[in-house]
């Protein structure tokens, strides 16, 4: 099966694009464009990054409620953008819990503190961790946790058949993920404004009620997931039991803000009709 609303990336301003949908099976629904093509992730590195501090927290090397990052701060505080660390600077600018201060500082931080519990560097730790058990061999996370990966469609596909059906988690690890970290907490939601609340899980930003929003008017509350400032997205509805990757070569602006969610509407119809 081909979708053939994956082929409105097509109009996009973009100078490369692709696409794929896959299902919580493993399905793949459908791709477009090249899939293979290994693009700068920007921001969506960090549910890949976030994954890799769960099998940490799962194998025994970190707790998500011990101290890191600044003084008061914890894991789960850093994966959940309220450890009070501003957006890209190791500098405190509130105290943890109290806003949605989404910070690639936090993941940075939470990087070095896993890379010194597991004795070796992060992006190694990740590749052992998600990247080779899950065959993203096209797929690197070296330098910063927040922004620096690189990956294709077709491995991240991969990615988001397990997050829907996890393998190398516990379910309940993952339903954890994608459950509302410090319910009520306000913030700025990148390129879309104030939100309140502003509720994001472990790694993973979720859609509630927000309004402007990435997704569509057809996703699901429940629907999760992350974008990036490279003109990068991936969600995954457990409504529509249905996950999305987008990867392009234009930064993050207007043009995404008034592609994306049509696009998202268009998969979800097809597939649902």
């Amino acid at each position: 099966m081909s979708l053939k609303s994956l082929a409105s990336i097509e109009n996009w301003p973009v100078p490369t694009a692709a696409a794929g949908v896959v299902r919580a099976d493993g399905t793949v629904l459908g791709t477009h464009g090249p899939a293979a093509y290994r693009f700068p992730l920007a921001s969506v590195t960090k549910p890949l990054a976030a994954y890799a501090a769960l099998v940490a927290y799962e194998e025994g090397a970190i707790e998500l409620d011990e101290p890191a990052g600044p003084p008061g701060a914890t894991v789960r505080h850093l994966l959940a953008h309220t450890s009070g660390l501003a957006f890209d600077e190791h500098r405190v600018t509130a105290p943890p819990g109290d806003r949605r201060l989404y910070s690639n500082a936090g993941f940075e931080q939470l990087g070095d503190h896993i890379a010194k519990a597991a004795e070796m560097p992060f992006a190694e730790y990740a590749r052992q961790a998600v990247l080779e058990p899950l065959g993203m061999t096209a797929t690197s996370l070296a330098g910063s946790p927040a922004k620096d990966g690189v990956s294709t469609v077709d491995d991240l596909l991969r990615f988001a058949a397990e997050v829907q059906a996890p393998r190398l988690l516990d379910p309940r690890t993952v339903a954890e993920a994608m459950t509302v970290q410090y319910p009520g907490t306000k913030g700025v939601l990148p390129g879309y404004g104030h939100q309140n609340p502003n509720d994001w899980g472990l790694g993973f930003e979720i859609r509630d009620g927000k309004s402007p929003h990435w997704t569509g008017a057809a996703s699901s509350p429940r629907t999760f997931g992350h974008f990036g400032q490279s003109g990068t997205f991936l969600w995954i509805d457990p409504d529509a039991a249905l996950a999305c990757v987008s990867l392009t070569d234009r930064a993050f602006g207007p043009w995404a803000v008034e592609a994306w969610p049509p696009f998202t509407d268009g998969v979800l119809a097809e597939v649902r009709g």
